[in-house]
């Protein structure tokens, strides 16, 4: 009976931290996923590693509201520092439609259930293939069990240090954003110039009813030359953010 009730002890811990990441990190966090399959998923993973978890040093498998905030706390560090990757995703796309002249054209997002832009969605969504394809979902997975030897159970306890990590992480998506776009930026931007050269050179020529045209097309040529770039980008980003998640986490945990 002493071994049965450390093992639920250590599985409710578990299931605590795993569903922080289930309901914010990328693919996992999706609404297409029906709710009950994100819980039987995470219910699986708590019962499959709670006795690896249990049985590391330092490990504190032991129901209480600290160690029940603790865990809390990782699996939502993990998971909102993981859903940066879509944050900037969708600022990539708002910042390619308003070059498209997209920038009106809206779509009820389903996850957050608020107008975004249609190259967001459209970044949002490639960017989830890429996640999938590359198998990026299995490096989160392995990260999180990493998780339990660098912060054990019942050991984390929360600093400012690490929120304000998180907002630093946060303030960096612009950067990573304009980055990815900055091939259709500087693809337009050379239209737009062209054109503008064309007009002073040909007053006759309709400029305006050229530009929003011939942007278009040379921004959505350069987008799809751009895609064979996006797995190792989007790789490297997600790499970044699951050690910036380790090492906030690592530094302050107890015994670790």
């Amino acid at each position: 009976m002493p071994e049965w009730s450390h093992f639920l002890s250590a599985m409710t811990l578990v299931m605590v931290r795993v569903s922080g990441i289930v309901a914010f990190a990328p693919f996992f966090s999706s609404t297409a996923l029906p709710v009950r399959a994100k819980a039987v998923f995470t219910l699986a993973v708590a019962y499959l590693l709670a006795p690896l978890a249990a049985s590391l040093p330092y490990a504190q498998a032991e129901i209480g509201f600290a160690a029940l905030m603790g865990e809390l706390a990782v699996g939502l560090i993990y998971g909102l520092t993981i859903a940066l990757l879509n944050e900037m995703l969708l600022f990539a796309g708002q910042i390619v439609g308003l070059q498209f002249s997209f920038s009106l054209v809206n779509l009820l997002d389903p996850a957050s259930s608020i107008q975004t832009p249609l190259l967001g969605e459209l970044f949002q969504l490639m960017g989830t293939l890429v996640v999938i394809t590359a198998g990026l979902d299995r490096v989160l997975l392995a990260s999180l069990v990493r998780s339990f030897h660098a912060v054990p159970l019942g050991s984390f306890a929360m600093a400012s240090v690490t929120t304000s990590g998180v907002v630093h992480a946060a303030a960096g998506i612009f950067l990573a954003a304009v980055e990815l776009a900055s091939p259709v930026l500087a693809a337009t931007l050379l239209v737009e110039v062209t054109v503008s050269l064309l007009g002073k050179l040909s007053p006759q020529l309709p400029v305006m009813s050229l530009t929003v045209p011939l942007k278009t097309l040379t921004g959505f040529a350069l987008l799809m030359g751009a895609l064979a770039l996006w797995p190792r980008f989007i790789e490297a980003r997600f790499a970044g953010l699951l050690d910036l998640a380790e090492k906030l986490l690592t530094a302050h945990a107890v015994g670790g």
